[in-house]
């Protein structure tokens, strides 16, 4: 078996939106962008994203859009609005909005560890 060899990508995330950016770091934490793509092995790389302050909104999204969550008891499901979390911590947003979009099986953890977000 090969040995898998691992670049760190730097993304500087100034007045670049939120799902764009999203999309980068979700195909290289997975590896997509390698010729030696194989979607059952985690090859990807270590992503670094830098200024996730500065990142910009398109549309009304940080004031409609809501994140849910349910606690598990009858009539618990949880609304928090984008710009709560965002204004307490601008990481999570981009934090929540790449783990939506790794694959849903054992390989998200491994890739979500490799993601570094700096304000």
């Amino acid at each position: 078996m090969a040995e898998i060899k691992r670049d760190t990508q730097v993304i500087d995330a100034t007045g670049k939106a939120v799902g764009r950016i999203a999309t980068q770091i979700a195909m290289m934490l997975r590896g997509k962008n390698k010729p030696t793509f194989e979607p059952h092995i985690d090859a990807g790389d270590c992503v670094v994203v830098e200024n996730i302050g500065a990142v910009v909104f398109t549309g009304k999204k940080l004031v409609q859009k809501d994140y849910y969550h349910h606690t598990q008891y009858p009539g618990g499901i949880r609304r928090t609005p984008m710009k709560k979390i965002f204004d307490h911590d601008p990481a999570e947003v981009l934090r929540r909005a790449v783990y939506g979009m790794l694959p849903k099986n054992k390989l998200r953890d491994g890739m979500m560890k490799r993601l570094t977000i700096k304000v």
